[in-house]
């Protein structure tokens, strides 16, 4: 799985002009399912989210992680993050996991996150969603699943 991690100070996504997610200070998440991942690739990546220590503690340094901060995360599926652009001048995403699975990975990932004790909203999967959100810093992390054994 690949998660974009950005740290804010608010989310929200909204789908037909609705708000179906929104947090305060915390992480949105944007993730994408890929061909390959393995069953436990959505429990591995969310400890791994859950510990990372990218807000500031009371010295200024990126010491806290969102489970110290009791923040909250925004989660929205995003198949693009597979987009391969070695090539031509249009990306191919066929390296993303196919819609069934892509959405039960998902869907799982979040559902790790909340287990990890952290409130949890989401987008909806496969829906064309509108983003917002004030990014905290900037702190903008890359995440692959496959990155760590």
């Amino acid at each position: 799985m690949r998660a974009l991690i950005q740290r804010v100070t608010q989310a929200q996504v909204d789908v037909d002009g609705q708000t179906i997610g929104q947090i305060g200070p915390g992480l949105m998440v944007l993730v994408c399912a890929m061909q390959g991942d393995p069953d436990d690739a959505p429990e591995k990546l969310a400890a791994r989210i859950a510990k990372l220590r990218i807000f500031r503690d009371e010295a200024g340094k990126m010491n806290r992680s969102v489970t110290d901060i009791r923040g909250g995360v925004l989660v929205v599926s995003q198949f693009t993050l597979a987009a391969d652009t070695r090539t031509g001048n249009r990306p191919g995403f066929s390296s993303a996991e196919g819609p069934a699975r892509g959405q039960a990975l998902y869907l799982q990932f979040a559902d790790a996150l909340r287990k990890l004790g952290l409130p949890v909203e989401t987008g909806s999967f496969g829906a064309d969603m509108a983003v917002s959100l004030t990014n905290d810093g900037p702190v903008t992390i890359w995440m692959d699943s496959t990155d760590r054994a």
